[in-house]
């Protein structure tokens, strides 16, 4: 049998949905395969990425395998439970003993609205496969990204996103992924700023919400499928927070107050990521200034990036 390896890191971009139409239904009839159930809706991966280190050790002194799960410096293991899914679903692929360790470190912060889920789901698997010789093609690396996201609904397309690229419309819910790229001009930046968390799954399971996402996803994803541009995308995000009144329904009245101004200002536009306490405005380099300055005055309570739209996917950055 060919050697573990010893470690690996796997950089994943960051990726902001701005509207998504949840699937988890047929006529009324729930689907109980996660493999179908998903999202339609579109969104853009970061030049901000997430780094997962995956590495291997004393599989030959161990009598167990054994797992340590860190995110941003904090030993997470059974709680990181999208990681520990992944580790438990490839776990009777491991031939030998072994003690695991992975290692998620994020340029942007968790549970706001940048797909983090999503970029350590990858990570992990990414990482596991090439460690272990696991042998996965690149389509079963991502089926079971999407499976771990889904069974614990920390996310519904985000992978999907992740492994097209670019900005991307996904025009159909679960996997394999069907998507399709939207061209995006050089000079664009994408800044943006966040308050804080909001928890994926508590929405997800909200009722009320839960309909009114599906709805007003649905309108959206239908208009920017007429006009493939990312000024219809920008317009598609903003009146779907709009018809959700997701802003209203949570509470979140400085996002709704910072929408309205920066959507004052010249540029594409604005809107909120989904989901988080989040927002992101898309502009020319030369209106940057404009939009920063109004993210000025929430300080402290607001974190603000400037970034811009990468086209990368997952991707091995070193290995040992």
């Amino acid at each position: 049998m060919t050697p573990y390896k010893r470690e690996v890191i796997v950089e994943v971009p960051h990726r902001i949905s701005g509207f998504f139409e949840i699937v988890d239904e047929i006529d009324g009839i729930k689907i109980t395969n996660p493999e179908r159930i998903g999202s339609r809706g579109a969104g853009f991966n970061l030049s901000a990425v997430g780094r997962t280190k995956v590495k291997v050790e004393n599989w030959e002194k161990s009598n167990d395998h054994e797992i340590n799960i860190m995110i941003d410096d904090e030993k997470k293991d059974e709680k990181a439970e999208t990681t520990y899914y992944i580790y438990n679903y490839i776990r009777k692929l491991i031939e030998n003993s072994v003690k695991i360790t992975i290692i998620h470190n994020f340029d942007l912060p968790v549970g706001c609205g940048f797909g983090a889920s999503g970029s350590g789901a990858l990570g992990s698997i990414y990482g596991l496969d090439h460690v272990l010789n696991l042998g996965l093609s690149t389509l079963e690396k991502g089926r079971i990204a999407h499976i771990a996201e889904v069974v614990n609904r920390t996310g519904l397309g985000t992978v999907c996103g992740q492994l097209r690229g670019g900005l991307c419309i996904l025009k159909e819910p679960g996997y394999p992924c069907v998507s399709e790229s939207i061209q995006v001009p050089e000079n664009l930046k994408i800044i943006c700023g966040s308050f804080g968390i909001i928890h994926t799954k508590s929405i997800l399971t909200d009722p009320v919400l839960n309909l009114r996402i599906k709805h007003a996803g649905r309108r959206a994803q239908m208009k920017l499928l007429e006009k493939r541009t990312i000024k219809s995308f920008m317009k598609a995000s903003i009146d779907f927070v709009e018809e959700t009144k997701i802003l209203e329904i949570l509470g979140l009245n400085e996002i709704e107050d910072l929408l309205q101004r920066l959507n004052k200002l010249k540029i594409l536009g604005a809107s909120m990521n989904q989901l988080g306490r989040s927002i992101f405005a898309i502009c020319e380099e030369k209106d940057g200034k404009n939009v920063r300055e109004i993210l000025d005055t929430y300080k402290p309570e607001i974190k603000d990036y400037t970034l811009s739209i990468n086209t990368r996917r997952p991707y091995i950055l070193n290995n040992k």
